[in-house]
């Protein structure tokens, strides 16, 4: 059966004699692996199309698993995401959170709007840290792992002094620290991106600025999240670990 759809290249991996298999995200059959044949060779005509990142119109055959390019067009390379060693860093994080965190019947045009408005985002040139970690709430949603944040996790407390709870839940109120030893105390713009990151649409992100001690304790806060709930072993995550750790590309705010 022929098939066609909008999609963003979210993986790409050489296969056989000259080809490469790509994994696009779709808003209409969300995630799907296709053949693009003859895409490594020089003069192929899909090559581009072929590199992740690629937002492209893609008409395919399918029969039993992976499909088998018909036609396509590129209607977004998002070049300039290749180009420069921290956008692509951030980038490549999105596309594999997509990749790798999300089950194939939870891959839908949600996410394929967030994912999109996220690289949108980073190609404008948009701090990659908050976009980073607006995208980490939606993939947590998505994923069934969303923290609670508006109130206690344990007794349900809507008041008071709170602290962040990978293990607990989310927020854990004053009385209910005990329960994690490691519950972190955080500043107050950091609870309230918190919850707006919670409930934002990616597509709404406008220019943020945020303090560098604020980026780190967000950085912080949604990596001990990830791990516990969620244990991926990334490449992306672990080369922008070494990146965010020795790294002083960004102009924190004063």
């Amino acid at each position: 059966m022929l098939y066609r759809t909008e999609g963003i290249v979210i993986r790409s991996i050489d296969h056989g004699e000259g080809n490469k298999i790509v994994t696009i995200l779709s808003p209409s059959i969300g995630k799907q692996g296709i053949v693009i044949r003859g895409a490594r060779k020089p003069k192929s005509r899909y090559a581009s199309l072929a590199q992740l990142f690629t937002l492209g119109d893609f008409s395919f055959y399918k029969g039993g698993g992976l499909g088998s390019l018909n036609s396509g067009e590129i209607i977004d390379s998002y070049r300039g995401l290749r180009e420069g060693l921290d956008q692509a860093a951030y980038a490549s994080y999105l596309v594999e959170l997509c990749d790798r965190a999300i089950q194939d019947e939870d891959a839908g045009a949600f996410l394929y709007h967030q994912l999109h408005a996220g690289l949108t985002a980073i190609s404008e040139g948009k701090d990659p840290r908050i976009v980073a970690r607006l995208f980490e709430m939606k993939i947590a949603a998505i994923a069934g792992y969303a923290p609670m944040l508006d109130a206690c996790a344990n007794c349900g407390r809507e008041d008071g002094t709170f602290y962040f709870s990978a293990a607990g839940g989310g927020a854990l109120c004053a009385l209910c620290r005990h329960r994690d030893p490691r519950a972190m105390e955080l500043e107050d713009g950091v609870w309230k991106l918190l919850r707006v990151f919670s409930a934002m649409d990616m597509r709404r992100l406008g220019n943020i600025a945020v303090k560098e001690s604020t980026a780190k304790q967000l950085e912080t806060v949604m990596r001990r999240w990830f791990d516990h709930h969620m244990a991926l072993n990334l490449k992306s995550r672990h080369f922008l670990d070494q990146w965010e750790r020795g790294e002083d590309f960004f102009k924190p705010v004063p």
